[in-house]
């Protein structure tokens, strides 16, 4: 007899060799219906392997979260099968579960066609419904090689070959049709369901490597209901309406071009709201004791190597080029990728006291990372950005007070800006990292403290979690997480304690002893990236911008030429008033200026023709709205003025 331990700590004996099937549908007949897998020890496995003695069982029906990969997974072989079926002689390499949804890479002679997705659709139904059993067998390394070497799928023979010796074949078989597979897999291909669609073609070269063929790339996406599966698509067709490049170029904000990849031409409205973001963190930081300083663009590589940059991050850093990497003195230069070695040089710089600290230093910096020209995406992925960036020296004492203070701080932004549903997520220490264990487990010690009080104080507001192996290679660090209008998650700040960095460095201070120590620092970022920061903004508000964020906040628009003299003092009344205005006096159709200001997502129209003139009235439309509101002028500059005011300016 095997022993098994249930969720509810409930234990029970089953007959050795007792399956995930087996305790099922011992359980109840209901469960052994909606079951789709068990979990044994934490780990997914197929409802036909043996369970051992002593494991810990839980039986994942479809509704449990972690049913979702394997409907995924089950939907990828379908879909193999289905183009098999379809297209004799197309090889399959491998199909891996994506965020979202499932791929698989097809070598074949002729390209696939968009309409191809549909009859390869239409056959992966055909192949649920058949409700064909999934099942496992184990195969030698002799039986696989020959099966898949008579079907000529070569790459399935380097995959093999791939194999470790000592590890089992497992082949996946539902029907005639089979792959090798680790696994694991629902019970049947009608454990699928219909909630899955095919979504694009792209190509793929052979294991990433740009030297091997280019095979051809089949995504798509599956989920547990068909209410899940429509409301992820309105989601993609609602940021594809959202996409900040498509409305970068209706609302002239900026663009890119060939012979500046991955960096931003900034026009005037882009720039105008990149200076607005600016000057509120610049208002928000001064509040709380940063002082704002600038560190070179162009650091010896001497200073990358001391902070480990080098060794840790050079492949993504760009050199200065002059003959064969070095300048005239023989001297290697890079480009800052970050801010914190040239931060650490201005900390140093004269003689510190404990009552000197916390010092807090903060920066806009212009910083530059390689990235993959394909992994480029308009202000989401550049390789010129500016970091809201600051460095907190302070000692071991205040490193907690410190850190809840950065957390307020950023929270309280992502509130003026709209994002409600925040994630804390705490990162510890990856495999590579410098620094000894005990630095490592202070820092963490205390991390894991400052986040209960996060999830404490923010009464439920805040969800936390913890991501084991992803801090920096210096530090322990906390990644906020925020939701966007459709609920698309942004990493974005973070907060970051290193005792590594000021120990390399060798900065210190001199403590109320008379001793010399080293300050603990921590790194701060909110926005993270302003360019990206300001795309996830364009997209959370689909360019409707609060008033005081949008670059242009109001336009004076005449109906007829009578007007314009007037529709003149109306736009000098709003700029003394410190809003952003513009007057349109062109000899075009009111309908014809409001379709175009709409387009630019402009938020105020200000209508004026030769009765407003004489009433000294205006009519304002808000954008999105076809109603107009009248009223008087002093009466429409005082509330635009009202409602233009940064949120960290209002009265509370």
């Amino acid at each position: 007899m095997i022993h098994v331990t249930f969720p509810d700590g409930a234990r029970r004996e089953f007959p050795d060799g007792a399956t995930g099937a087996d305790i099922a549908g011992a359980i109840s007949k209901s469960l052994a219906k909606r079951a789709m897998a068990a979990k044994v020890d934490g780990r997914l496995a197929d409802l036909s392997a043996p369970v051992p003695d002593g494991a810990k069982v839980e039986i994942v029906t479809r509704e449990a979260p972690e049913a979702l990969e394997l409907i995924r997974h089950d939907a990828a072989h379908v879909m193999a099968e289905a183009v098999q079926e379809l297209y004799p002689g197309t090889q399959v390499t491998i199909g891996p579960v994506i965020e979202n949804g499932f791929y698989y890479d097809f070598a074949r002679d002729e390209p696939f066609r968009p309409e191809d997705l549909e009859a390869i659709e239409a056959r992966m139904r055909e192949i649920v419904a058949r409700n064909q059993p999934i099942t496992c067998e184990t195969w030698s390394r002799e039986q696989a090689k020959a099966w898949f070497a008579a079907k000529g799928e070569r790459y399935k023979l380097e995959l093999i070959d791939a194999i470790p010796e000592n590890q089992d074949l497992r082949i996946y078989r539902q029907g005639e049709w089979l792959d090798l597979c680790r696994g694991p897999h629902g019970a049947s291909t009608g454990s699928i369901g219909t909630a899955f669609k095919l979504q694009k073609l792209a190509g793929a070269y052979w294991r990433g490597d740009s030297n091997n063929p280019m095979l051809q790339r089949i995504y798509g996406t599956a989920w547990a209901s068909e209410a899940e599966l429509k409301a992820y698509l309105f989601r993609l067709e609602e940021a594809e309406r959202r996409d900040h490049r498509r409305l970068g170029r209706e609302m002239d904000l900026f663009h890119f071009q060939e012979e500046g990849p991955g960096v931003v031409f900034w026009h005037p409205k882009g720039w105008t709201m990149f200076q607005v973001l600016i000057a509120y963190m610049r208002r928000r930081l001064g509040r709380l004791g940063y002082q704002e300083v600038n560190a070179p663009q162009l650091l010896d590589a001497s200073l990358w190597q001391t902070s480990g940059h080098w060794e840790w991050y050079r492949e993504s850093m760009f050199m200065a080029q002059s003959a064969g990497d070095e300048t005239e003195d023989k001297r290697v230069f890079a480009l800052k990728p970050m801010n914190c070695p040239g931060h650490i040089q201005i900390f140093k710089q004269g003689v510190k006291s404990y009552r000197d600290l916390p010092t807090r230093y903060a920066e806009f910096g212009a910083v530059h990372r390689y990235e993959p020209s394909g992994a480029l995406h308009g202000l989401m992925r550049v390789r010129g950005f500016t970091q809201d960036d600051a460095h907190v020296f302070c000692t071991d004492a205040q490193m907690a007070e410190e850190c809840l203070r950065i957390n307020d701080l950023i929270l309280s932004t992502y509130a003026d800006f709209g994002f409600g549903e925040i994630v804390v997520k705490l990162s510890t220490r990856p495999e590579k990292r410098v620094g000894s264990d005990a630095l490592w487990d202070r820092a963490e010690a205390v991390m894991t403290e400052v986040l209960a009080t996060i999830a404490k104080n923010s009464g439920g507001r805040v969800k936390t979690a913890v991501n084991p192996g992803e801090g920096a290679f210096y530090g322990p660090k906390f990644e906020y997480v925020l939701r966007d209008a459709i609920g698309r998650d942004w990493q974005c700040g973070t907060t970051q304690v290193d005792f590594n960095l000021p120990e390399r460095f060798g900065a210190t201070f001199v403590d109320a002893d008379g001793v010399k120590k080293e300050p603990v620092m921590i790194h701060r970022a909110i926005c993270g990236s302003m360019e990206r920061f300001l795309g996830i903004l364009i997209e959370h508000y689909s360019g409707h911008f609060p008033l005081w964020l949008a670059p242009v906040q109001a336009v004076v628009a005449t109906i007829t030429s009578d007007a314009d003299g007037y529709a003149d003092e109306v736009l000098a009344a709003l700029q003394r008033a410190g809003l952003r205005a513009q007057a349109d006096l062109r000899n075009e159709k009111i309908n014809y200026k409001v379709r175009e200001h709409s387009v630019a997502k402009v938020p105020v129209l200000l209508v004026v023709g030769r009765r407003e003139a004489e009433e000294r009235r205006v009519s304002i439309r808000r954008l999105g709205s076809k109603d107009q509101t009248g009223m008087t002028l002093d009466e429409a500059v005082e509330q635009l003025r009202l409602e233009a005011i940064p949120p960290d300016l209002r009265e509370a």
